[in-house]
């Protein structure tokens, strides 16, 4: 990932000017988690924000303009949190460590945040911006991957197919956390570290 790209993430940062509008993304947060992009409607996000439905059309013209404010707030936050000094000349192992644990740091810090940026990754109202920023951090995994694999680290699979593996099981961690299965903790998640790595060494 070069430094260009890097910025580019950084840049598309949402950010609303006003404390009301930072209640209205809070408001909209908690009922995205809770019911989903089709579930949610304006006036439940007004309601739960306690102003007025008209204010809502006031920092955002759409409930997919409010969605998307969410995704690049929160998207560009943990991609920063990522990439932050991140040791590109470490060795595989220690670069994938340092992946998961600064995953498993911020979905610490921010589980509501990070539940709704794993509940809409994928949705067909995601904006280009939007789209950008997850195209971003996906690019910077598969190249990872992919000079791991070079360096025989890795087994020899996909780059994208060993990514999506590693991903999915640290969201299956996480999901079984917020379900009361185990703590949601760093030790927690950090415990299940050695398993991701395990599975697609080389």
């Amino acid at each position: 990932m070069t430094l260009d790209t890097r910025m580019n993430i950084h840049s598309v940062m949402a950010a609303p000017d006003s404390e009301k509008g930072d209640l209205i993304l809070e408001a909209a947060l908690d009922l995205f988690v809770e019911r989903g992009f089709y579930g949610t409607s304006v006036p439940s996000v007004a309601d739960k924000a306690h102003v007025a439905t008209g204010t809502i059309y006031h920092y955002f013209a759409s409930k997919e303009a409010l969605v998307n404010a969410l995704y690049k707030r929160w998207k560009a936050a943990i991609s920063a949190e990522v990439l932050r000094d991140f040791p590109f000349d470490a060795p595989p192992r220690e670069q994938f460590r340092t992946v998961w644990e600064r995953m498993a740091e911020f979905a610490v810090k921010h589980p509501k945040p990070f539940a709704f940026l794993e509940l809409h990754h994928h949705g067909s109202y995601l904006d280009a911006e939007s789209q950008a920023i997850e195209h971003q951090l996906v690019e910077f995994g598969v190249a990872m991957i992919t000079r791991a694999q070079a360096a025989q680290a890795l087994k020899p699979l996909p780059p994208s197919l060993l990514m999506e593996f590693a991903n999915g099981a640290f969201i299956g961690v996480f999901r079984g956390s917020l379900a009361g299965r185990f703590p949601l903790t760093l030790q927690t998640l950090m415990q299940a570290e050695q398993c991701g790595w395990e599975a697609i060494r080389a």
